[in-house]
């Protein structure tokens, strides 16, 4: 398990992998292992590992189950080397050992060569996960801090801390491997923070803060400005028992306003009513992005697609992986375990599924069709 601080990342950036096939990445991960007594070669056993949580897998047996009702004509087609399945125990170790930090990054500039650039941008939300599951007596949970495009929910990248306390800087850490020009990032209040803006701007992208009341001083200015004279556009939604109305207002930024670039500040206002209930938060935006690039409408979309990686990417792999109750905790297992998932999870959503329980299903049924999905990517 990567702590902090964090290790530094190989040299691939997104971008780099151009037209390279995911068993083509999968070979440039290096070997933990020392060479004699090697029987299954890496590639082989990353290529199963990613077809098996594809089809639905959540541990070590789990993938060395799925693993050993593969015939032997498909363990060589995955790079297997041999045509017997691996045990368990070859999984475990090896998912323990590998480098997770270099296994993410380097799947991570590959899914960024796969996601599209919507309307002239491309928007990535950045947020972190525990992994409640890899406690242990001695050692906290490791904290996962991971980059998700909107409009794919595809991971693009993910690096690990010791504690969610560290996650600011493992922020700016992951941003540093993207290529941000151009790119909008989409980030909660922890991270409205004047180093990280200065970094996405400097790197020729826009930034999207969120203020709260964790910041007070900000906060209180921020509600201090005539809202009341603004125009507001408001949106309507309804389903799953509630109605949710989101009012937005933009001002151009005061000069008081020191995070770098700054253009607008937004205020959004959501009510909620569920069970005759209602509900209002307040918050405030600060964004770097002009007006004519982020108009009100775009950019409460940017602002509501945010929590996209909660529901898109952290909530599957709790709800429909079990990541929680995993108990893999050995060395890298944990972060390698969700590297796993996430990839699992992005190659599902680039196949066009958007329902990751109904994918895995289908997935499971055959077991050439992971292995198809997989060597195709």
């Amino acid at each position: 398990m990567a702590s902090s601080p964090i290790p530094a990342l190989p040299s691939q950036l997104p971008g780099q992998l151009r037209d390279g096939r995911l068993l083509e990445v999968l070979a440039r991960v290096p070997d933990p292992r020392a060479r004699r007594g090697v029987r299954h070669d890496l590639v082989g056993l990353l290529a199963v590992s990613v077809c098996a949580v594809l089809a639905g897998a959540r541990s070590f047996a789990a993938i060395a189950d799925w693993a050993g009702e593969l015939p032997s004509s498909d363990l060589l087609r995955l790079g297997l080397g041999r045509p017997c399945a691996p045990e368990e125990s070859t999984f475990r170790r090896v998912l323990s050992g590998i480098d997770a930090a270099v296994l993410d990054s380097l799947i991570g500039a590959f899914l960024w060569t796969r996601t599209a650039v919507v309307e002239g941008r491309r928007v990535v939300a950045v947020d972190g996960k525990t992994t409640r599951g890899a406690r242990t007596a001695d050692q906290p949970a490791p904290h996962l801090v991971a980059a998700m495009d909107h409009a794919t929910g595809v991971v693009l990248g993910q690096l690990a801390v010791a504690a969610k306390s560290n996650e600011i800087p493992a922020v700016r850490t992951l941003l540093k491997t993207f290529q941000l020009k151009g790119v909008v990032v989409t980030l909660d209040a922890m991270h409205t923070q004047t180093d990280t803006a200065d970094l996405i701007v400097d790197a020729g992208g826009d930034y999207v803060f969120t203020v709260k009341a964790n910041q007070p001083t900000l906060y209180k200015a921020c509600k201090s400005l005539p809202w009341k004279h603004i125009p507001a556009r408001s949106s309507t939604q309804t389903g799953h028992g509630r109605r949710s109305t989101r009012t937005i207002k933009v001002v151009q930024a005061p000069t008081w306003i020191t995070f770098a670039a700054a253009k607008q500040v937004a205020q959004i206002r959501r009510t909620t009513t569920r069970n005759g209930r209602k509900s209002v938060e307040v918050v405030y935006i600060v964004t770097s992005a002009h007006a004519l690039v982020a108009t009100p409408q775009r950019l409460a979309a940017w602002v509501q697609d945010h929590w996209g990686i909660e529901n898109r990417c952290h909530w599957v792999r709790d709800v429909t992986y079990d990541e929680d109750r995993s108990r893999a905790r050995t060395g890298h297992a944990p972060q390698a375990m969700a590297c796993l998932r996430n990839t699992a999870i992005s190659l599902h959503r680039l196949s066009g599924r958007t329902n990751i329980a109904a994918a895995i299903r289908h997935h499971a049924a055959r077991p050439d069709r992971p292995i198809t999905l997989i060597l195709t990517s």
